[in-house]
């Protein structure tokens, strides 16, 4: 994934083929590429700001642009304390934050983030989350390369799940998901259960599977359409569950059956 995103960069020449945005080839193209790489690519005993107005001007900018948009980003992710000191006294979350500022600094039409959440704690995760889905918003383009299923299936409308080079599955992610049997049900009875619940519901209704999980139950039904009559059987227990609702595939169990080859039983 990394050498794909480095060859639309034009880090990196392909061996073969053509990268193209909009029908244009990518060294050609006039949109506005932002790029947070996954490793640490900025000067650690260089002052931030000073760092900042020296990538706006490599990116056509003045420097009184670079550095207004500079503070502009800083404040936005709640590190201007950090404008006047040196890379290397940051912390690794930290640094990634400054990493993400300096990606925006030219307001970008594309934004690339191989994996953005490295080092970061969930404060901070969450002030880059608020910030992508900013760009979002704005109609910007938004690559997010990661291997955590979780965030990946928190931010992404379309996904590509690539193995040994190749994608073995992409699409959106809703349409994927909805593509899967959708007769896994999860249900809290809440206190009101009888003792011998269980017998009764697969008395009344037998399932596939019925097991513990949490304070509720999965009841994995023998066909979707079953779920009507699972909640009247419910009713006829005088239950009135604190949830119930249908379990999707998650996007970690789609990915280990893509790749992996087989499903997760």
């Amino acid at each position: 994934k990394t050498t794909c995103i480095r060859i639309i960069m034009n880090i990196f020449r392909g061996d073969s083929g053509q990268v193209r945005i909009d029908g244009i080839p990518a060294e050609k193209n006039r949109k506005r590429i932002g790029y947070l790489p996954e490793e640490r690519g900025l000067y650690p005993k260089v002052r931030i700001m000073d760092q900042m107005i020296y990538i706006g001007q490599l990116r056509g900018m003045t420097a009184a642009a670079a550095r207004k948009n500079g503070e502009k980003m800083l404040e936005e992710l709640d590190a201007t304390e950090y404008r006047n000191k040196k890379l290397q006294v940051l912390s690794k979350g930290n640094q990634q934050k400054i990493q993400l500022a300096i990606s925006l600094l030219a307001d970008p039409d594309i934004l690339i983030l191989d994996e953005p959440f490295s080092g970061l704690d969930p404060v901070n995760a969450q002030l880059l989350k608020k910030m992508v889905r900013r760009q979002v918003d704005d109609g910007k383009i938004v690559i997010f390369s990661s291997h955590q299923m979780a965030q990946v299936e928190e931010f992404c409308d379309e996904i590509c799940i690539v193995d040994h080079g190749k994608d073995v599955l992409k699409g959106n992610l809703s349409a994927i998901k909805r593509s899967y049997p959708r007769n896994r049900i999860y249900m809290d009875p809440g206190e009101g259960a009888p003792p011998d619940f269980e017998n009764r519901l697969q008395a009344q209704l037998p399932l596939q599977k019925l097991e513990r999980s949490g304070t509720g139950y999965i009841a994995t039904l023998t066909d979707p359409s079953q779920r009507g009559a699972l909640y009247g059987v419910l009713g006829d227990m005088a239950i009135a569950p604190e949830k119930f609702a249908v379990l999707e595939q998650s996007l970690e169990e789609i990915f280990v059956e893509s790749v992996g080859g087989g499903a997760i039983q």
